[in-house]
């Protein structure tokens, strides 16, 4: 029997089967709960506020969210974010997904780590933000009575040091593009396992630029 929480479930689609699939094969156990986690926030955050979600979108968005953090997926110049959006946008390109739905999959791993803007997007963008805040930073813990949080980590196991289990996940997927987390939150993971890691300073750059004035 499929797990299911307020009438809260993966969708029953062979797109959604294939994209659980493809992460699971993909991701360790911790990012594949977490990301699994992350769906149902997210989609439980959307019914609280009664949005229209399509949920297959959302589903492939908080799967694919980490999975630039992959070797397999991982570039040497982007942002983790970026190379999650690209494999979803090629995984969602081979079910005939139209462009329009594609591109706010794209948008909502891109911006996952944006906070401020996600939330003001379509549905499917900011409620993957949403899932993600929660299980990671425990925005709007509250909202979700324990019923709810104990169902969702008793279907997708929580590790008891999951905190620190995450933030080396973060680091070892960005460690060797520490350049890429300019003007994220990235940034702070290099500086908590790199004590001498020196980020680029948005003044500097506007500074040190070949304008005159």
């Amino acid at each position: 029997m499929k797990f299911e929480i307020n009438g809260i479930k993966i969708p029953d689609s062979q797109m959604a089967r294939d994209a659980t699939q493809f992460v699971r094969d993909t991701e360790s156990d911790l990012l594949f709960h977490h990301s699994s986690r992350v769906f149902y926030w997210g989609a439980l955050a959307g019914q609280r506020l009664n949005l229209k979600v399509d949920a297959e979108l959302l589903y492939v968005g908080c799967m694919f969210h980490d999975v630039g953090l992959t070797h397999e997926h991982c570039s040497c110049d982007k942002r983790f974010e970026v190379d999650g959006a690209n494999a979803a946008r090629d995984f969602l390109q081979k079910y005939g997904v139209e462009q329009a739905d594609i591109d706010k999959v794209w948008t909502a791993i891109a911006l996952h780590t944006t906070p401020g803007i996600p939330q003001f997007m379509a549905p499917e963008i900011a409620l993957v933000t949403a899932g993600v805040e929660m299980d990671v930073l425990g925005i709007n813990y509250e909202q979700f009575p324990d019923t709810e949080r104990e169902a969702v980590v008793q279907q997708h196991p929580r590790p008891a040091q999951f905190k620190e289990e995450i933030i080396q996940a973060f680091y070892d997927g960005i460690k060797h593009k520490p350049d890429t987390t300019f003007g994220n939150v990235k940034a702070d993971v290099i500086a908590d396992k790199q004590p001498d890691f020196a980020p680029l300073n948005f003044c500097s750059v506007i500074r040190q630029s070949r304008w005159v004035g």
